[in-house]
């Protein structure tokens, strides 16, 4: 069966069961799936961004994951070019391309929602930002883009820094409007739980990570020689981690700015994605309604 360029979108918030969802949608219409998560695109960064095992795939290929050393620095525009890379791919061989993930950022800068502009580096503004804090990187974006200031993680300094240095580039961080996209359909489902239930998701999963050696991974990224510093720019799955590594902080105080932090980006999360009015918004329980739009809009 030729999909005639049309495409499926599967997001929500971290902990809602985006990639159970879009494999059990795979396994139906003979699909393959596009990761679109800004950290699961690293080797060796696998427990601490809940990246799908390979037993968990069920057979159903993924793209766009790791594919870059954690040292280097992804961003939005090498995702764009890796997942229009993988759909074409997909696409030729007759089978529906799923993008699935929780980076609305990276998603809309796939489908032609937003500009995204190759701005190179500033390393002589990087080098006097590097110097402030997070408090004041983020009271300096905030003056030059405050909607932009609304969904990024303002306890991550990288992130601040490139959107100071892209805000500075071009007058302001790329704008949220509508360009021409490659694809004749979209389908966008997300995932919404209720407050309790994606709390105790969060909960459960950050838990999870500990038990199944997260610190062991950590210990290993150290012993590849990647710096303290660089494993704080990579979420709060690998900051507190390692601070308690440390000594800097204890188990159980990691453990709850863990859950704190995921709770917060999950919110973040839902304020980018409620922007777009053409999301389905379904319980992931929900299997019939998630059948039966599927098979209306491959018609």
């Amino acid at each position: 069966m030729a999909f005639r360029r049309k495409i499926i979108v599967i997001l929500g918030p971290t902990a809602s069961g985006k990639s159970d969802l879009s494999i059990k949608i795979a396994q139906k219409i003979r699909g393959e799936i596009i990761s679109a998560d800004s950290r699961q695109v690293y080797k060796g960064l696998d427990i601490g961004t809940g990246k799908i095992t390979e037993k968990e795939m069920q057979d159903i290929k993924h793209h766009c994951l790791n594919v870059i050393s954690p040292k280097k620095i992804y961003t939005a525009l090498d995702f764009k070019k890796c997942a229009e890379k993988a759909i074409e791919n997909i696409l030729s061989r007759g089978k529906m391309p799923i993008v699935c993930g929780g980076a609305g950022f990276y998603i809309d800068a796939l489908l032609g929602k937003i500009q995204i502009v190759g701005v190179p580096p500033n390393w002589r503004l990087r080098k006097k930002l590097e110097k402030k804090s997070v408090e004041e990187l983020f009271k300096i974006l905030k003056k030059l883009n405050p909607e932009h200031a609304k969904i990024i993680d303002k306890h991550n300094p990288r992130r601040l820094i490139r959107a100071i240095e892209i805000a500075e580039t071009l007058g302001k961080v790329p704008s949220l409007r509508v360009t021409r996209n490659a694809y004749r359909g979209i389908l966008f489902i997300g995932i919404k739980l209720l407050e309790k239930e994606l709390r105790k998701r969060i909960g459960k999963r950050v838990r999870k990570m500990i038990k199944d050696g997260l610190i062991n991974e950590l210990k290993k990224l150290r012993k590849n020689r990647l710096s303290w510093k660089r494993l704080y720019e990579l979420g709060f799955e690998y900051k507190y981690p390692a601070l308690f590594l440390q000594g800097k902080i204890s188990k159980s105080e990691m453990l709850e700015r863990m859950i704190l932090e995921n709770w917060h980006y999950a919110k973040r999360q839902m304020t980018w994605f409620k922007r777009d009015k053409k999301i389905i918004w379904l319980n992931s329980s929900n299997p019939d309604k998630v059948n039966l739009l599927v098979k209306k809009f491959l018609k």
